[in-house]
């Protein structure tokens, strides 16, 4: 396992981390979380990320117990929240000062924890003005219930206007972003983020590299019971990611993974995590297992050469246009 900088900051995350969404709380109990947890521990996994929305803040609670029973030295791990999705409440959802202000401290309580090393905004709010949400984000650093801010599935003009408004009233800026990346989902963070990692140095810690699990394979066929696309809520999945043209690709795609001699998953991963820009590829396992398939991906890395990855270019044809800006 390598460690990767977060951006410019100085805090170093393991290219591949372990995530509790959809997960914990929901389809894996705690006692497999914490055995979850433990195997990505001991491979070398150092982030672990969680959100107040997950499974209605029970991800967290599953999170925190299993990090007490597991005893780990705060400083040897980092722990992500999310704030937007808190409740049904009128002030329970956005990024005002005082939903930002209860989340946090929601969440270091489910959590067991006195600070969060990454704290992100989950998705724009439209209905609250950035400076509110920049000077609360602010506020818990130097309160020393966070140490970096960030956001998650910003476009880059609101991640930028943050910055500079953080920048000109000498507050905390932006540190990272969380954005969905994957063979299938490219854009934002091949194109759209580039002036970020050069300008203000922004990290990203990627999630549903293996676009909830099309990558892997399983869905080839048809969408087995007990899969995530097969859940309630989940309906999205079957619309808009399992469809026949990305079944396709993935299907012309396994003769490549065949050839290295890794899974799908495998080979899904470590092409995300060939990008210099991402500093950590988010994963879920439901098991153990998993955990050591997944990590296992790191040692394919090095076989993606040159002509591998035209090879998979000429299957997924929709690499961003660099050439084409704004």
């Amino acid at each position: 396992m390598d460690y990767r900088r977060l951006g410019s900051a100085g805090i170093r995350l393991g290219e591949l981390s372990l995530g509790a969404w959809v997960t914990y709380g929901g389809q894996v109990g705690e006692e497999m979380a914490t055995k979850c947890m433990s195997k990505a521990y001991d491979l070398g996994v150092n982030f672990f990320d969680n959100a107040e929305a997950y499974a209605h803040g029970n991800a967290e609670v599953v999170m925190g117990n299993a990090i007490k029973k597991l005893g780990w030295k705060r400083s040897d791990f980092v722990v992500s929240s999310k704030v937007f999705w808190g409740g049904d409440g009128p002030n329970d959802e956005g990024l005002s000062r005082k939903h930002i202000y209860e989340a946090c401290r929601r969440s270091l309580k489910h959590l067991q924890l006195d600070y969060l090393d990454l704290f992100f905004c989950h998705r724009p709010d439209p209905n609250t003005p950035i400076e509110e949400t920049v000077r609360a984000m602010d506020d818990l650093v130097h309160q020393g219930l966070i140490l970096y801010w960030g956001t998650s599935e910003w476009n880059a003009t609101e991640i930028m206007r943050a910055y500079s408004i953080a920048r000109e009233l000498g507050l905390t800026p932006p540190q990272m972003e969380q954005p969905q990346y994957h063979m299938l989902h490219r854009e934002r963070v091949e194109k759209e983020y580039l002036p970020l990692y050069r300008e203000i140095g922004l990290g990203t810690t990627t999630w549903s590299p293996l676009a909830s699990g099309l990558l892997t394979g399983k869905y080839n066929n048809g969408i087995p019971a007990g899969t995530r696309a097969s859940l309630d809520g989940y309906g999205f999945l079957r619309e808009q990611v399992i469809t026949p043209d990305n079944i396709a690709k993935v299907k012309a795609l396994e003769p490549i993974a065949k050839e290295l001699g890794c899974t799908m998953a495998q080979l899904a991963l470590a092409w995300a995590r060939k990008n210099g820009n991402v500093s950590t590829v988010i994963t879920g396992a439901t098991k153990p297992e998993q955990v050591e398939e997944n990590i296992g991906s790191l040692d394919y890395v090095s076989a993606l050469s040159g002509d591998v990855m035209g090879r998979i270019e000429g299957i997924i044809q929709n690499k961003p246009d660099l050439s084409i800006g704004d």
